[in-house]
């Protein structure tokens, strides 16, 4: 027979008491069930901080020494066993509290079924809140705040509950082997695309200087740009002809625009050389004594680039050939234009270098908001001074442009709408756009749509 004193129970023996848990005094049990409710939402925020943490930002830190950070890293090296520690302590605390929850419902109503009910509600609710959503949204908003703590915390327990951990892990590898789907690790983190760096880059502007975020956006388009985007074309080329009378060869070294010319024979297909003026000056002759003798010695191999080639490539090729000028050639040979090394350093931090007094680009912006332009300027220096959108997967200037747009020579006067911009003719000379004056975009819905207005 048993006998009951108070809380405590005697055995047959009389010698050992017993505590039974249904008369532990309901405020006791509500405070386990709150110290309960914190280390489930311990539990939570350590999960989704660790989650939610930047791993990029994380190995920065882990280079620069910090503890917290390495320990971190550590555990997230092996998701399966972080995730599994973190379940199994939450789902054995939550456990626990739905089992108080339960005896103090007993102990104040009895085994009414409307009160069980009641205090299932109630703890589900306290879970949720207390447990899970408010440490979650925690955890995601601070996460480096809290994960790091939260590691000197894991790392411990998981050393303890390894071999419980290790072994629902077994069945865990077991689903996923028979789903066909394999785990990743950490050869296999993902890696940014230039897409990806570039919206970095754009969702970084408040830490990055305009001008530093601008060279890196460039920096990233030099795969998709080619020199053909950015060379000299052929016809703008300042050349030197050997078969003209050398007298003009003379004038023309001593009134150049640039370090280096083209040297041609008759035509510029026929490309014998590259003179670099400072070996003319290092010569210690007169211009007017220079012979076509001294001027053959000096020059230089020319190097030829084929189009299509893409400005970071061909960056590289200038390096690895210590060259600084490319003459770039179809698929037939004919020469096409001229790129230089500070052709592509320009695209990526914009323009450094005075243009020659001859050369195209120039725009003149008018009282009505309109610019008046070269027909030769390239479409991306245009894009970048006007702050413009015309396509750039075509014609290379405004030039050709407009004439792949009509498919004829437009007379001046001419209005044409590429892209929501009206496009005025205002020169045309022989078979090619000499001016031309553009007018801020358009809406879809007003003014002139996409053909052309004498």
């Amino acid at each position: 027979m048993t006998l009951v004193a108070g809380p405590l129970i005697l055995g047959r023996s009389g010698c050992k008491p017993h505590l039974r848990l249904e008369h532990i005094s309901p405020g006791t049990i509500a405070i386990a069930l709150v110290v309960l409710l914190v280390v489930s939402g311990f539990f939570s925020i350590a999960e989704t901080s660790m989650m939610a943490l930047n791993r990029y930002r994380l190995k920065h830190l882990v280079e620069t020494g910090r503890r917290g950070a390495r320990l971190t890293q550590g555990l997230l090296g092996h998701t399966d066993r972080l995730l599994g520690v973190i379940l199994l302590g939450n789902n054995l605390v939550n456990a626990a509290a739905a089992t108080l929850t339960a005896i103090v419902t007993v102990q104040l109503f009895g085994e009414n079924k409307i009160a069980l009910a009641a205090g299932t509600a109630a703890i589900t609710f306290l879970i949720l809140v207390f447990s899970e959503i408010t440490p979650k949204v925690i955890g995601a908003t601070y996460p480096e705040r809290i994960a790091f703590p939260a590691a000197f915390v894991l790392a411990p327990l998981l050393k303890i509950a390894y071999p419980f951990v290790w072994f629902t892990n077994l069945f865990v590898r077991g689903l996923l082997r028979v789903s066909g789907l394999r785990q990743r690790g950490e050869q296999d983190e993902p890696h940014l695309s230039l897409g990806e760096l570039r919206t970095l880059v754009l969702e970084s502007s408040h830490y990055i200087p305009k001008k530093h975020q601008s060279m890196l956006l460039n920096l990233f388009e030099l795969e998709s740009v080619t020199v053909d985007d950015v060379m000299t074309p052929r016809n703008q080329i300042e050349a030197i002809d050997l078969d003209a009378d050398f007298e003009d060869a003379q004038r023309r070294i001593a009134t150049c625009y640039h370090t280096r010319l083209p040297v041609y024979r008759g035509q510029l297909d026929e490309i014998a050389g590259v003179l670099h003026v400072r070996s003319v000056l290092n010569l210690g002759t007169k211009l007017d004594l220079l012979g076509p003798e001294d001027l053959h010695a000096v020059l230089r191999e020319p190097y030829f680039i084929p189009a299509g080639t893409p400005l970071l490539t061909q960056l590289q090729n200038f390096q690895e050939n210590h060259d600084r000028l490319g003459l770039v050639v179809d698929e037939y040979g004919e020469l096409m234009g001229l790129v230089t090394i500070d052709d592509i350093l320009e695209e990526i931090i914009g323009e450094f270098t005075t243009n020659a007094p001859f050369a195209s680009g120039t725009i003149h912006r008018q009282a009505d908001g309109s610019a008046l332009v070269e027909g030769s300027l390239p479409l991306r220096e245009l894009n970048r001074k006007l702050d413009t959108t015309l396509p750039l997967d075509g014609p290379k200037t405004l030039n050709g442009l407009i004439l792949e747009h009509l498919q004829d020579i437009p007379e001046p006067g001419t209005t044409v709408l590429i892209d929501g911009y009206p496009l005025e003719i205002v020169q045309t000379q022989e078979k090619v756009v000499k001016a031309v004056r553009i007018y801020p975009r358009r809406k879809e819905n007003g003014g002139l749509n996409n053909d052309t207005k004498a």
